[in-house]
């Protein structure tokens, strides 16, 4: 992202939201599971999504501090459960967040 001449900033808040991402999936995965973190960007923002297999069907937990400050740090965080995938013996999960790219002038 730093190449891409994203701020400091921006760099630093989306690593710390993907580290607090990972880690909830991380946390629910199933056995076995994977984690695969895909990064795009473009002249307005950065977008990174994630995916994985969990263990239950409720989902990642949305109500949890670490939740709310990934919110904080992003300008949006979309969560998509599928249902229970036998083979994989779990429900696989997305997760993409992004965040646009401000001018150093801008207030965050």
């Amino acid at each position: 992202m730093l190449s891409a001449d994203f701020t400091i900033d921006v760099a630093i808040d989306m690593r710390v939201a993907l580290d607090q991402v990972a880690t909830a999936m991380i946390l629910a995965a199933v056995p076995e599971a994977g984690l695969d973190c895909a990064f795009r960007y473009d002249e307005q923002r950065v977008r990174i999504r994630v995916t994985s297999v969990i263990g239950t069907g409720g989902g990642l937990i949305e109500h949890s501090f670490g939740w709310h400050f990934v919110e904080c740090l992003t300008d949006s965080i979309t969560v998509d459960t599928d249902e229970f995938d036998v083979v994989q013996r779990g429900y696989p999960v997305v997760v993409e967040f992004t965040r646009r790219r401000k001018d150093d002038a801008e207030p965050k």
